[in-house]
């Protein structure tokens, strides 16, 4: 991200990426009752947003527990296809279960990967959507994970992004959260970013962009375009 003052306002992540594949391994059987009743609904809007169309090839990266793959591997058909990678093995192996059981595990490819470095071809997918992950990436990373999405879209390709966000500023709720990400980094560790801002800077167009809350929390959706 360009904006340094930003950069400032925007904590680091203090836990290393085994850290965070060994915490989701552990998490991955309990996520859908802890986090997935309160982020899921915004999740969907997101995606809703994206408006898949039959035939289309679609990447989510941190698919979790597999809730949007799902709906995504439904929304692009039999001549479409969808891609999904997530750092933990674990949360790997609860979606193909699900994906399996919905009898779509053939039209979706599953890797465990970073999104820093993503396994896909230059050009390949139509559109690419993110959920709850973006901010899981530590400040530096950011730009990265932006910047390797432009390369496997297609020109005039889009992206979907939820996300916590910083962008309505300092409130108590935000500073509370941030204690607790300070304090617990391996549990809590997300973190409440610029999301439309670092959007607009890795070189997308944005198309719409909305602040909602979520237990009372600033989160932003955003769609934008690959100029």
């Amino acid at each position: 991200m360009k904006n340094s003052s930003n950069n400032r306002q925007i904590l680091p992540v203090n836990r290393t990426k085994e850290q965070a594949r060994r915490f989701y391994d552990r998490m991955s059987r309990l996520y859908d009752y802890i986090s997935g009743p309160f982020e899921r609904k915004y999740a969907f809007r997101a995606l809703e947003l994206l408006d898949i169309m039959e035939g289309e090839t679609i990447l989510e990266i941190g698919f979790g527990t597999g809730h949007c793959l799902k709906k995504i591997a439904a929304s692009v058909g039999e001549t479409g296809k969808a891609y999904g990678i997530d750092i933990s093995p674990g949360m790997l192996r609860v979606t193909k279960r699900r994906l399996e059981k919905a009898k779509l595990l053939d039209r979706v490819e599953l890797n465990c990967g970073d999104a820093t470095s993503l396994p896909y071809d230059t050009n390949s997918m139509d559109g690419v959507f993110v959920a709850f992950t973006l901010e899981l990436f530590d400040t530096p990373e950011i730009p990265i994970v932006l910047e390797e999405v432009k390369r496997i879209l297609k020109p005039g390709g889009r992206i979907a992004v939820a996300a916590m966000s910083k962008k309505a500023g300092e409130s108590l709720i935000v500073r509370l959260y941030e204690r607790v990400h300070n304090r617990w980094p391996e549990y809590a560790d997300c973190r409440p970013i610029f999301l439309e801002e670092s959007i607009h800077e890795a070189g997308y167009q944005i198309k719409s962009s909305q602040t909602v809350k979520l237990l009372g929390l600033p989160l932003e959706i955003v769609v934008a375009l690959n100029n």
